[in-house]
């Protein structure tokens, strides 16, 4: 009965998210209060059912309901409650079902968190949103029920969920993962709304910056966490793999980074207002293109979802229509904003803007190289295999020119910036970054083109982010006085540079100084990595919840002195018969020791792979800061000041398109 009650509350769910998305659109078009004031109640209806149906999934997990086919295939008994938790998005059906439910929850939280904002702009970002969770809930309703039964032959145990996703990652990578895919349809939602009544101007972009910081802030967290499960999980000690499935997450993450970049700009100087509109639409059209690249089946990865061309069907038509149809508002509404705002060559515009053609770049280069076999594949063109080496010759010298113009953009000025004053400003962190990245060169034992770039990138931007902070900090009143008075935008900023800083050093270090060694190795051998020793002391065994164990013991000594025990571990999972690796790790700040164990080798041997990683745990802790400087930035108070009386009233598409970046600048 539960299970068709979840149905149930599934279609009411897509009932209501017709109603959003027609009721307050015809509202705010004719001007008639009372139906615009249905946006929110329907808002909140359409969270109450989906959440209901996603309450009534996981309930089917924890007690075992085997009778519903989704819970048979990605379940088991024996598996720890924690386990079954997760496995209700362990698969594509349950998936789909928590992305609807962070769908639905973004809605919400717009509904809850704009009651400042004009109710005419509010009516429409529901409806939009709403229009976005038509698509979903009728794809999972046509293509993908979570809910269907196996009847009449109910198996007494289930089929158990793939062990590589039973881990603490499967717990919080995909939601917040979702968080992010999901949340830039709120960036995408205002962006159509601002299109649809002509009100693009700093009001606008301002309210559009939390909801587009939070988005990555979280996209950040997901894509950081992935890596790490990543790493540990699959026995590689890779922590990026150019796979096709994380290139679909980078996607939306770089352009959302132009996308916050832009709305800044928007909202200081109101330029680049086309510019950030088409951003929005693009960044929230690649998390659809995610979407479809995971679920469809047109390619092959260890984290892909399904396999049905049917679904792929789906998607790729939603991303048509999602793509065709706000193009074309685009087109008919975007010529008509005009600004007459000018800025010199060196201003911080300019900078801004390069940042955002580098990112641009950066993007359709991955794009280019995830999508292009797939589109030779279909054309019968033959097999095209676009790896590693294409995506780190390409991709690495744009990061480093992201950084390189970051750390001087910086130092500029909005509208004009004298080229006397930046290079003055810019000779100190040029001093000390070619100082740190000869000292990490030394420190390392060699000279590598690309590590000197990425660590010289790096340390210029957070030279000059301490530097800008510093100066930023003088106060008559003394230092302390200086930083308090900055706001948490300004602080949230910081972070997100040192963060990618901290990314650049790591990704340039790890990569370029990383050492590896595939080995066969019987108890009593031992070998040496990066000067350190590693005793292979012996195989002992373990009982799991619902697994057998064979866990390797690995003494590490450095010039004689005692530093750990690894204990790697060769799964065998009982249900399946499926074999894991878990790595033994011993992490640091500095560096990282990595063994796994594979399989048997010979009468007495193992595989075995050692591995040092120089600072790889900088990128991880990189992408936590930048997360959380994306969190505290969105706490800054300007967003949650009230309009003022003259900006709360309505703008025309023909006002809008004769503003000024001067009153533009008033509004921000």
């Amino acid at each position: 009965m539960f299970p068709e009650f979840g149905q149930v509350t599934l279609i009411l769910s897509l009932l209501l998210a017709i109603l959003l998305a027609v009721v307050p659109l015809v509202g705010s078009l004719t001007g008639r209060d009372s139906l615009q004031a249905f946006a929110r109640p329907l808002a909140t209806g359409q969270f109450v059912f989906v959440a209901i149906a996603f309450a009534i999934l996981t309930r089917a997990f924890l007690i075992d309901d085997f009778s519903v086919a989704y819970v048979a295939n990605n379940s088991n008994s024996l598996m720890p409650w924690y386990y079954k938790f997760s496995a209700v998005w362990g698969g594509h059906e349950g998936s789909l079902l928590l992305w609807i439910l962070m769908l639905a929850g973004w809605t919400l939280a717009v509904a809850i968190f704009s009651r400042r904002l004009p109710s005419v702009m509010v009516s429409q970002v529901l409806s939009v949103m709403g229009m976005v969770s038509i698509g979903f809930l009728l794809f999972i309703l046509l293509t993908s029920n979570p809910f269907d039964r196996i009847l009449p032959n109910v198996p007494a145990d289930g089929a158990d969920l793939n062990p590589l996703l039973q881990d603490f990652g499967l717990i919080v990578h995909p939601p917040l993962l979702y968080m992010g895919y999901v949340g830039f349809s709120v960036a995408f939602a205002f962006a159509i709304a601002a299109l649809i009544n002509g009100r693009l101007d700093a009001a606008w972009a301002r309210w559009s910056r939390p909801w587009t910081t939070v988005a990555w802030a979280f996209l950040s967290l997901g894509i950081a966490l992935g890596s790490w499960w990543a790493y540990y999980e699959l026995g590689w000690g890779g922590w990026w793999f150019w796979d096709p499935v994380e290139n679909a997450s980078l996607l939306p993450w770089i352009a959302g980074t132009a996308l916050m970049h832009s709305l800044a700009v928007t909202e200081k100087r109101g330029v680049f207002k086309s510019w950030t509109v088409l951003l929005a639409i693009l960044t929230f059209s690649l998390s659809l293109l995610g979407a479809f690249l995971v679920r469809s089946g047109v390619l092959t990865s260890v984290h892909s979802f399904a396999a049905d061309p049917t679904r792929g069907a789906f998607l790729l038509g939603l991303l048509a229509i999602t793509v065709v149809a706000s193009l074309t508002l685009y087109a008919f509404r975007a010529p008509v904003v005009h600004t007459r705002v000018r800025f010199g060559s060196l201003s911080r515009e300019v900078f801004l803007l390069l940042n955002n053609v580098f990112l641009m770049a950066a993007m359709l280069l991955v794009l280019v190289g995830t999508v292009f076999p797939l589109i030779a594949s279909y054309y019968e063109l033959g097999d095209v295999s676009v790896g590693e080496p294409f995506f780190n010759l390409t991709f690495s010298p744009l990061a480093v020119a992201v950084g390189l113009l970051l750390g001087a953009g910086i130092f500029s000025r909005w509208k004009r910036t004298d080229g006397g004053f930046l290079a003055r400003k810019l000779l100190w962190p040029a001093a000390v970054s070619l100082v740190v990245a000869a000292a990490v060169m030394v420190a390392m034992g060699g000279f590598k083109p690309w590590a000197f770039a990425g660590v010289l990138s790096a340390a210029w931007v957070a030279v000059a982010t301490f530097q800008d902070l510093w100066l930023r900090s003088d106060s008559r009143h003394g230092r302390w006085h200086g930083l308090k008075r900055q706001s948490r935008s300004f602080y949230g900023m910081v972070l997100g540079h040192l963060g990618l800083a901290m990314v650049i050093a790591g990704a340039s270090v790890a990569s370029n100084y990383g050492i590896e060694r595939n080995l066969r190795m019987s108890p009593g051998d031992q070998t040496e990595v990066g000067g350190y020793e590693f005793r292979f002391a012996g195989v002992g065994e373990r009982q799991g919840a619902n697994f057998t164990a064979q866990v390797g013991r690995f003494e590490v000594t450095l010039d004689g002195r005692y530093v750990t025990t690894l204990y790697p571990e060769r799964r065998r999972y009982l249900v399946q018969g499926n074999v894991m690796t878990e790595a033994g790790i011993d992490p640091g700040l500095i560096r990282d020791l990595f063994v796994a164990l594979a399989e048997p080798v010979g009468e007495n041997g193992w595989a075995v792979r050692v591995q040092y990683k120089p600072l790889v745990r900088w990128l991880w802790l990189g992408a936590l800061v930048m997360a959380i400087g994306g969190f505290l930035a969105i706490a800054d108070r300007r967003y949650r000041i009230r309009e003022t009386s003259a900006s709360r009233v309505k703008q025309s598409p023909e006002s809008s398109s004769s503003s000024t970046g001067r009153p533009a600048e008033a509004g921000a």
